[in-house]
């Protein structure tokens, strides 16, 4: 399970180079949290061993895991990696391969807003993840979760889903 910065061509030749290395039986799968599962698998030579399994940050206290299986997956797979999650304590989706998947549909925003609060002096930093975390009942607020991402990772996430969908004005990046 590859987890690295979400830029498509990068995690195309990371793929290339793993799956010359691999068994043919090793299934292969991305961490990706926007990038289309069948887009990353179109350069490999057998794309239907390939997968998303998108886990949440932070991964050791998240349960959530999206499953995504690409156009080309083995039609098993997705059901063989969410026994996989379960056995592992996690509560597995399995998601569509769509832009953003399930749980980035409702992120995007979150994260957006809640950086329009700051960008607009509603409230600071501190204060919004404080809400989110007393009031909301959140594990962490967004900009402590942005921060545990990486600031360049939820860019480039956010830059890509504003992109798939056609620049909708509630997923522009800040």
């Amino acid at each position: 399970i590859e987890a690295i910065i979400e830029n498509k061509e990068i995690k195309q030749k990371v793929f290339a180079d793993l799956e010359a290395i691999v068994s043919e039986e090793c299934i292969i799968a991305s961490n990706t949290s926007s990038i289309s599962i069948t887009s990353i698998s179109s350069n490999l030579k057998n794309s239907s061993r390939f997968l998303g399994i998108h886990f949440f940050n932070p991964a050791p206290l998240m349960p959530l895991v999206e499953i995504i299986p690409g156009l080309l997956t083995k039609e098993e797979f997705p059901q063989k990696i969410y026994d996989l999650m379960k056995s592992w304590g996690k509560i597995p989706v399995i998601a569509e391969d769509l832009p953003r998947f399930i749980v980035n549909r409702i992120a995007r925003p979150f994260y957006g807003e809640a950086l329009r609060i700051v960008e607009e002096k509603i409230a600071t930093v501190e204060q919004v993840d404080e809400a989110m975390r007393t009031i909301g009942n959140f594990k962490m607020g967004p900009f402590e979760l942005m921060d545990l991402i990486g600031i360049d990772i939820n860019f480039s996430v956010t830059k890509t889903v504003y992109a798939d969908y056609f620049y909708d004005p509630k997923y522009k990046p800040s």
